[in-house]
């Protein structure tokens, strides 16, 4: 049986098959979004569904996860990034304990229990898009200004509308682009921080898109006091934790390794 995860993300969508029964992935794939976000979906499902020599009748149930989720229409159903985005971690890093997913829109918290659920969970507003706007840059340009700097700016705000307040002034007073960039991921950071509380117990795993831009990973160690790893794939977790809850869903006895 082949199960669909559809990641509606505000950036990009990411779309995983899935085979059931030996939870093995059968084709993967990520587009760029834009203003059709139904019609990107269903070409790179049809896309993927042709590389892997699959037809539409042969995918039992596809589930929609993301910002973007409700606008799949041919997904089955739709399940929240939170329980997704737990369920494509631990099936990857079956330890996970805290999961920091930081995507285009949002930065989220969640613990988990010891069976994979979701004990609690945090969220915050974007910034890092809004540096990249501000900047000219995509948010894949980020990593590579910030290894640049020499002595990132403070970003005090902690809302994401007065934080853009701050970098336009930082930018008109002449600051320099890789110390703003610095300054964002290490602002961002100390938001998932205050998120955490006390102590965020480990494994630590960081998962989203911007888990691939380099030096984040090390400003949320530095911000948590405590090791991080990134997911072996981290822009995928959610669309592969759709599949995976779509198997669960036609199948309870299976997809189940997460846990």
């Amino acid at each position: 049986m082949i199960a669909a995860g559809i990641d509606g993300g505000s950036r990009a969508i990411k779309i995983v098959l899935l085979e059931c029964a030996t939870c093995k992935e059968v084709a993967a794939g990520v587009r760029d979004q834009g203003v059709d976000h139904d019609g990107i979906a269903r070409d790179l499902f049809g896309e993927l569904l042709k590389s892997a020599g699959l037809t539409r009748r042969k995918v039992a149930r596809a589930v929609a996860t993301g910002y973007t989720r409700n606008a799949i229409t041919f997904a089955d159903t739709t399940v929240t990034e939170i329980t997704c985005h737990a369920v494509g971690v631990r099936h990857e890093v079956p330890d996970a304990a805290t999961v920091v997913e930081i995507g285009g829109q949002d930065s989220k918290l969640l613990r988990l229990n010891s069976d994979g659920s979701v004990r609690d969970f945090a969220m915050n507003d974007r910034c890092l898009e809004v540096v990249a706007a501000r900047l000219g840059t995509g948010l894949e340009g980020l990593g590579d200004l910030a290894r640049a700097a020499t002595s990132p700016a403070p970003i005090s705000s902690m809302c994401v509308v007065f934080a853009e307040t701050e970098i336009i002034g930082l930018l008109a007073s002449g600051a320099k682009a890789e110390d703003i960039v610095a300054g964002v991921q290490a602002s961002v950071a100390s938001r998932v921080a205050a998120m955490v509380g006390r102590e965020a117990a480990p494994p630590v795993i960081f998962t989203g898109g911007v888990a691939l831009i380099p030096g984040m990973v090390d400003a949320l160690a530095s911000a948590l006091k405590t090791p991080v790893r990134i997911a072996p794939r981290p822009q995928m977790t959610g669309a592969l934790g759709a599949a995976m809850m779509a198997c669960r869903q036609t199948c309870p006895t299976r997809g189940k390794r997460a846990t």
